[in-house]
């Protein structure tokens, strides 16, 4: 048998939340067959599958990969702005017209 952690387990709250979906029988038999190789029960499987799933999502979408050649380019900007143009001081002065200075 393989073996299985339930990274869901260590929440400490009470199962309350519902969640149900209409899948295919072609993948309800394989969610079901890798869940008795690992010896867990479908719900278990299911929950902590899409949960490690999500938690990658989220933690992907917050970190930015940049190539060495990338990294270089955002610090020499960084290091020496551009100034701004018209567009940017009109916009700038746009928002403090119309949120910021709204008196």
């Amino acid at each position: 048998m393989l073996s299985y952690i339930d990274k869901t387990e260590a929440i400490d709250e009470p199962k309350s939340a519902r969640m149900e979906q209409r899948i295919k029988p072609h993948v309800k038999r394989e969610i079901q067959a890798a869940a008795a190789l690992l010896g867990v029960d479908e719900t278990a499987f299911v929950t902590t599958t899409a949960y490690d799933k999500a938690c990658a999502v989220i933690r992907d979408h917050e970190r930015t990969k940049l190539t060495s050649e990338d990294r270089d380019v955002l610090l020499a900007a960084l290091d020496t702005p551009a100034k701004p143009t018209k567009a940017l001081r009109d916009a700038f002065n746009l928002h403090w017209e119309s949120v910021v200075n709204d008196d």
